[in-house]
């Protein structure tokens, strides 16, 4: 350590948010150069380098080729695909001398299909796998989180060529399995789950998602079975049909109710003493130029994409300020399901419940008592729209459905022939006829799963990095002291740390003129799964002291001829499959 690139810090950074990003900087593995950009330090490099041997030795199990893709790709690629316009202003966008345009790859699947379309085209070619480890580039307008939001990242990005959707099934699953493998050696907890496409694409996707209570994603899993789905594509069992008529149910005609300045359901609930359930609450949207209503309870949230894709191909967009500006006939906050206006109702089969419901009476500063579906307000198209909360029943069975926030470290997607078509992949089939290849794309966020591995593993000392990923197999610690005996002990500790390297153990050795509370201290912040120390009360008893980091457990190994062998197989055991060290 005394040589090495490494300055630690006591204080936690001031723009850090949470625990990976001050950890990840205090312990010297990574340092901010601008917003969503960071140095990787010596330290750093040996986690990314550790987690990218994970990934490729998995991707090279399961068939998989290594190629290098250019970073900085032709603008025409992306303008042939239609995903200049889907990334818009995520998209690093630059200019050659002479005047050509670039951009720098967000993900690579318009250079792969092309590269793939000029070397094959016959069915006797495919299947074919090739994968990249590469850095990436998207232009976050909020970079935060440090690794887990950044606008450079380094992705291991995949894509498979097939005959057919058959062929593609069995990539897709190799894929799949082998990423379950790369995240359990990670050591991280996870859970594959259903996943939105974005502007991937693709008809069937999963994204893998390391629980953590920092993540940006919500997951809905369920505890009887195996459903899992990220909360935007997530779906309930519903116990309401959409084809009720409650038109018929004995409620007198609307009352209008004066609530000044209540334009929220929970004020609205509390000041006239209600559920929030009670309240039909209503969602302005622009879809196509046209206004729309999305109708949930009171007590619930629309899901965006699941209202985007009961009105799909049509497009849709929430109503902003600027919108409702535009529209001063609309009542903001105090808009009903019985608004002449709206051109399209979408409402969840839960509204069709038989009930009277309150909601908002089209005028500023009031409601309405005893709005009846099929009496006051009439709904056009009945979809899932709600946004999933724990405690909804499981679709697949009878259990119930569990909300947790995750990291997205991995995504999985059947892309079909959408690249395939767009930018002439095609293959020549024996008969002679030609289809388009038949693709998948599998990436995982390398730089993202380093930061999500310290979200679970850390504590209030530091950093417990699993064995499977560490920087280093253990850290010796040497406390010579200053009585007599010092150079004995820094000659025992010399002759261990040279022992273990010939046996192909990787040791942070802390050799610095520094006192024990700091080298302890930097030992716990840095996070090697084991800490030897040889000090003079340990000298004096003959030992070296062990402690493995999780737990804080501590030992003693006799000094002798045989301690280098003892810890080699020590060390080679006692980091399990899943990278954890019980020592």
């Amino acid at each position: 350590m005394s040589t090495v690139f490494l300055r630690t810090l006591r204080d936690d950074p001031a723009d850090a948010e949470v625990e990976s990003h001050k950890l990840l900087v205090r312990a010297g593995f990574i340092r901010k150069v601008a917003s969503g950009i960071y140095s990787w330090l010596p330290l750093g490099n040996r986690v990314l380098r550790r987690v990218e041997q994970i990934v490729r030795s998995e991707m090279d199990g399961a068939g998989a080729q290594e190629v290098i893709l250019p970073i900085v790709q032709p603008l025409e690629l992306w303008e042939r695909s239609g995903r200049d316009k889907a990334y818009g202003p995520f998209l690093f966008r630059l200019q050659d001398r002479k005047e050509a345009a670039f951009c720098l790859s967000p993900t690579a699947e318009e250079v792969i299909t092309t590269m793939v379309a000029a070397e094959y085209s016959s069915y006797r070619d495919l299947p074919v796998n090739l994968y990249q480890v590469n850095w990436k580039y998207r232009d976050e307008l909020r970079p935060r989180f440090g690794l887990l939001r950044g606008r450079e990242f380094l992705m291991k990005d995949a894509y498979s060529f097939d005959l057919d959707v058959e062929g593609l099934r069995v990539n897709y699953a190799a894929m799949y399995d082998a990423y379950a493998r790369v995240f359990t050696r990670c050591g991280l907890t996870f859970r594959a789950v259903e996943g939105e496409a974005g502007e991937i694409g693709g008809d069937i996707n999963h994204e893998f998602m390391a629980v953590a209570a920092v993540g940006e994603d919500d997951f809905v899993w369920c505890q009887s079975c195996e459903y899992a789905a990220n909360v935007e594509v997530a779906r309930r069992k519903s116990g309401v049909s959409a084809a009720h008529d409650s038109a018929a149910i004995d409620v007198p005609a609307i009352e209008k109710v004066h609530t000044p300045g209540l334009s929220g359901i929970a004020g609205v609930a509390d000041f006239l003493d209600v559920a929030q359930s009670d309240l039909l609450k209503c969602i302005a949207f622009d879809v196509d130029g046209d206004l729309g209503l999305a109708l949930v309870p009171g007590d619930r949230e629309v899901n965006e994409v699941a209202l985007a894709q009961a009105l799909a191909p049509r497009l849709i967009r929430l109503f902003t300020d600027d919108d409702f500006a535009a529209r001063p006939d609309l009542a903001k906050g105090y808009i009903g399901p019985h608004y002449s206006g709206a051109t399209v109702v979408v409402a969840d089969p839960s509204v069709a419940a038989p009930r009277a419901w309150i909601t908002g009476a089209n005028e500023i500063d009031h409601h309405s008592r005893g709005v009846v579906l099929g009496r006051d307000f009439n709904v056009v198209t009945w979809a899932d729209l709600v946004t999933i909360v724990s405690g909804d029943p499981c679709p697949e069975c009878d259990g119930t459905l569990s909300v947790d926030r995750g990291i997205e470290v991995g995504q999985v997607f059947q892309l079909g022939t959408k690249y395939s078509t767009a930018l002439g992949a095609f293959y020549t089939d024996e008969n002679g006829d030609q289809h388009p290849m038949v693709m998948g794309c599998y990436g995982i966020g390398i730089s993202r799963v380093v930061a999500a591995v310290v979200e679970e593993h850390h504590d209030d000392r530091g950093i417990s990095w699993p064995a499977s990923v560490a920087p280093f197999d253990a850290h010796l610690v040497v406390l010579p002291g200053k009585a007599d005996g010092a150079d004995e002990v820094k000659r025992i500790a010399d002759e261990l740390y040279e022992g273990l390297k010939r046996a192909g153990v990787e040791v942070l050795y802390d050799d610095r003129d520094a006192s024990p509370g700091v080298k302890f201290a930097d030992a716990d912040l840095l996070g090697m799964p084991v800490q030897l120390t040889i000090g003079a009360k340990g000298l004096a008893r003959g030992v070296v002291e062990v402690k493995v980091r999780v737990g804080g457990d501590r030992s003693d190994l006799p000094i002798s001829d045989d301690l280098v062998p003892i810890l080699v197989e020590k060390l080679r055991v006692s980091a399990s499959e899943n990278g954890e060290v019980v020592w």
